[in-house]
């Protein structure tokens, strides 16, 4: 078995937040508990998962404080959890725009109050210009 690299005492944000949720089981579990998915087997038939990495996928995500064992056996997203919104909203909003070819069917996010898409993601700066990659720097200790 191939030992897990891990990214927990890494200086990047990114390395660190990969290591809590970067396998692709635990994101689409926490994408499946925004839909509402709330109990294991619904998120083993949503998934078509085998039960021994979904349980483990659930369990890391309830170390991680992402998910907490609720009443009759459910898990619920905590604040920490709740906080992956736009992270789940980036992806699915990146995939929408090129993963699927033109007329492909595809699930869609929608506003409740109004039925309509969200506006795509921006990243702002602390002054509320609009930026990009190019307009930013990372600063490593």
């Amino acid at each position: 078995m191939v030992k897990r690299t891990r990214f927990d005492e890494e200086s990047c944000p990114v390395a660190r937040s990969v290591d809590a949720v970067g396998d692709w089981w635990s994101l689409l579990i926490v994408r499946d508990a925004f839909d509402g998915s709330r109990r294991f087997g619904e998120f083993q038939r949503s998934l078509g998962i085998a039960k021994n990495i979904l349980s483990a996928r659930l369990k890391g995500l309830v170390e991680q404080g992402i998910l907490e064992p609720g009443d009759q056996h459910e898990y619920v997203l905590t604040a920490k959890g709740q906080a992956l919104f736009p992270v789940i909203v980036a992806l699915r909003q990146w995939g929408e725009a090129f993963s699927f070819g033109p007329g492909e069917p595809r699930s869609e996010l929608l506003d409740r109050r109004d039925g309509q898409l969200l506006r795509p993601l921006e990243v702002h700066a602390a002054d509320g210009r609009l930026v990009t990659a190019a307009d930013t720097e990372v600063r490593k200790p």
